[in-house]
């Protein structure tokens, strides 16, 4: 019976280890999607997309990867949450910004601390925050807008607002919640869709978690949707079945 006990909490002990270092990945997930509608100028940029921070300082590892790799860094939302020091938040902010023009959208999480300090540290470093609004990425006589809402969650987002003065370029929309889908209607000329918040379901058992399973859906013809299990988790610092990652977009004419 001793033995018993003992390879079971042995057995027990290996499965949190595992889950444990299932939290702490740097794994880059690279995607390449190609549309009939992107600009010639652009084919071949990439998007480097990261999520759900939370209490992680990003890797040198991935930093080191992606410098003069990647043309954007866009940074989903819950970048801070409760308990996670300003320091570590600027730093992970100082060293982003310092790969590619950076863009952020606000998560659920941002709110907890003190966001108007956020907001400082964002615009001290350069980085632009989409907010309900969009912001032009112009090539010769080309160009495509990256889209941003605030947190759907927090009835925040106003994605008409967003979209008013850019109907007639290429659309990639950052949305830190992915039910900003059921907000996308027929009219809208979105591409791609950038999304995190649900962490893949964090931890999946036999396939099965508490939100839909993380990753890159075909919504409509010509709509691709990106979900991200994230790079950070909150309170319990474990996953399974949905380990964190980043992600590098290449997007090309097709």
């Amino acid at each position: 019976m001793v033995v018993l006990f003992a390879f079971i909490g042995a057995l027990m002990f290996t499965i949190l280890l595992y889950m444990w270092f299932e939290g702490r990945k740097n794994k880059i997930s690279y995607t390449e999607l190609s549309f009939s509608s992107f600009p010639n100028q652009f084919s071949g940029m990439k998007l480097f997309f990261i999520s759900d921070i939370h209490h992680r300082e990003v890797s040198e590892t991935i930093l080191n990867k992606i410098k003069g790799d990647v043309d954007v860094v866009i940074i989903g939302g819950d970048l801070a949450e409760k308990g996670v020091s300003f320091s570590k938040i600027e730093k992970n902010i100082k060293s982003l910004s310092a790969v590619a023009p950076t863009y952020f959208v606000w998560g659920n999480n941002d709110y907890e601390i003190d966001h108007l300090k956020l907001e400082n540290l964002l615009k001290q470093e350069g980085v632009f925050l989409l907010v309900n609004n969009s912001m032009e990425i112009k090539r010769n006589n080309e160009s495509i807008f990256l889209i941003g809402v605030d947190d759907y969650g927090h009835r925040f987002d106003d994605l008409e607002k967003a979209l008013k003065g850019c109907e007639n370029n290429f659309q990639i929309l950052v949305s830190h919640n992915p039910d900003i889908k059921k907000k996308i209607h027929e009219n809208h000329r979105i591409k791609l869709i950038l999304s995190g918040h649900t962490h893949g379901g964090q931890i999946r058992l036999f396939g099965f978690g508490l939100t839909e399973k993380a990753g890159l859906v075909m919504l409509k013809r010509d709509l691709y949707m990106l979900v991200s299990n994230g790079y950070g988790t909150t309170r319990l610092p474990l996953r399974l079945g949905a380990p964190a990652e980043v992600h590098v977009i290449t997007l090309r004419k097709e």
